[in-house]
C-alpha cells in the first residue's frame, strides 16, 4: 500500500486549507483515514492514541454485521446486492454533501448507516425506495440535528419508520421466498416479477393470523422476511462477536431479551392460543437484530448504566405490546424509537438520583 499513501501524500497539499480543491478537503480526508491512520497528532507528548478511535468502532460493527449481510444474500439472492449498493452510494453522497457545506470530515458512522439500512428492508423494495428511506434517514434522522454524535433518532431506524409510514404496502408485501439447497438464491437476482420467488407470509404475518411458524427455521433463517433479519444464528454471531470486542453495551441487550421475553411468556401463559411463546417472538422478525445491531447505538441510547437497563426494558415491553396489541406486525423500530427519545431523560433522572444521594451521604 506504499504506492497509495506516497500518491495520497502528494495530493494532500492541494485538498489542505490553502488549496485549490480545498473544498473537496473532507472527502479527502474520508479517503485518506479509511485506508491509513489520521494523520493528526497531539503537538507534544506523550503520544498516546486510544486503540479504538471512531474508525475502528465503526469497523468492528460492519464486521459484525457481516454474517447477517451474507446470510441475507445467500437466502434471498443477487438483488441484496443492489439494495446495499443503493444505500450506501445515495446515503454517502448526502453525508459528503454536508461535510463539504460545513466544511467537516466526513464520519465513519455511515459505514454503519449504509449498511444496517438495507439489511432491515424487504429484499424486493424498489431501489428508489431504497434511496428515498436512506436519505431521510441521513438527512433529517442525523444531519438536520448537527450530524454524527448529535442525532436524537438512529438513522437507520428513522428511514426505515419514514418508508413503513409512508409507503406500508411496499414495506409489508413481496416478500421473497428463502432459497435452498447448497447454493440458496445466491445466482439469482429475484425481483417482485420473479412470481414463483414471491410469498405474502413473513412469520410476524402469519402469527397475526393464527399460525405460528417452528423454531428451528427461524433460528436458521429459512423463512421470508428483511434482508438481515431473518436467521437468528447469523444475528447471534455477529452480536456476540460485538459484545466480546465491547463495542455493544452488554446491558441494553441482555435487558431488552430478558424483558421481552418475561412479558411475551406472561402473555402466552394466560392465553397460549391468542400469545405466541417467548422463544418464538426472540427468532421471529428483527427483535434479536434490534436487541445487538440497534438499540446499542452509542450515540442515541442513553449514556449511564441505570439508563441502559431502563432503555432496554422498554424497548422489550413496547415490543411486545406492539406486536401482540396493535395491527403492526412489528414493533421494534417503533419500540427503539420510543427509546431514543426517552434517552436523555433516562440519563436526567439518573443523574439527578445520584446526586441526591450522594448530597445526603455528605
Amino acid at each position: 500500500m506504499k504506492w497509495l499513501l506516497r500518491i495520497l501524500e502528494d495530493l494532500h497539499p492541494h485538498f489542505g486549507p490553502h488549496g485549490a480543491l480545498r473544498r473537496f478537503g473532507p472527502l479527502f480526508e474520508a479517503i485518506d483515514n479509511f485506508f491509513f491512520s489520521s494523520r493528526v497528532s497531539t503537538p507534544g507528548a506523550p503520544h498516546i492514541r486510544d486503540p479504538i478511535d471512531l474508525k475502528r468502532f465503526m469497523t468492528m460493527v460492519v464486521v459484525g454485521l457481516l454474517p447477517c449481510t451474507a446470510a441475507g444474500i445467500y437466502f434471498f439472492g443477487l438483488r441484496v446486492l443492489a439494495v446495499i449498493i443503493v444505500s450506501y452510494v445515495v446515503g454517502g453522497i448526502a453525508e459528503v454533501f454536508f461535510a463539504i457545506i460545513r466544511k467537516e470530515k466526513i464520519n465513519e458512522g455511515f459505514l454503519v448507516t449504509g449498511l444496517i439500512f438495507p439489511l432491515v428492508l424487504p429484499p424486493t423494495l424498489p431501489l428508489w425506495m431504497v434511496a428515498l428511506g436512506v436519505l431521510f434517514g441521513v438527512v433529517v434522522g442525523k444531519e438536520l440535528f448537527g450530524g454524527t454524535g448529535r442525532n436524537l433518532f438512529n438513522p437507520a431506524i428513522a428511514g426505515r419508520c419514514f418508508l413503513a409510514l409512508g409507503y406500508p404496502v411496499a414495506m409489508s408485501s413481496g416478500w421473497v421466498i428463502p432459497g435452498s439447497g447448497l447454493a440458496g438464491r445466491l445466482f439469482q437476482y429475484v425481483s417482485v416479477t420473479t412470481v414463483d420467488a414471491i410469498t405474502k407470509a413473513t412469520p410476524l404475518g402469519l402469527a397475526k393470523q393464527g399460525t405460528i411458524t417452528d423454531i428451528l427455521p427461524l433460528f436458521v433463517g429459512n423463512v421470508a422476511g428483511c434482508i438481515g433479519e431473518t436467521s437468528g444464528l447469523a444475528i447471534v454471531a455477529g452480536g456476540l462477536f460485538l459484545l466480546w470486542t465491547r463495542v455493544a453495551n452488554w446491558r441494553i441487550v441482555v435487558s431488552v431479551l430478558v424483558f421481552s421475553s418475561v412479558l411475551a411468556g406472561a402473555l402466552h401463559h394466560v392465553s397460549p392460543h391468542s400469545f405466541a411463546p417467548a422463544l418464538w417472538h426472540l427468532g421471529a422478525g428483527g427483535l434479536l437484530f434490534g436487541a445487538f445491531f440497534m438499540a446499542t447505538d452509542p450515540v442515541t441510547c442513553p449514556a449511564t448504566n441505570a439508563g441502559k437497563w431502563i432503555f432496554g426494558a422498554l424497548v422489550g415491553i413496547v415490543t411486545i405490546l406492539i406486536r401482540s396489541f396493535s395491527g403492526y406486525v412489528e414493533g421494534v423500530m417503533f419500540a427503539i424509537l420510543i427509546g431514543n427519545t426517552v434517552a436523555p431523560l433516562l440519563d436526567e433522572m439518573v443523574y439527578k438520583i445520584q446526586m441526591k444521594r450522594l448530597a445526603n451521604e455528605a
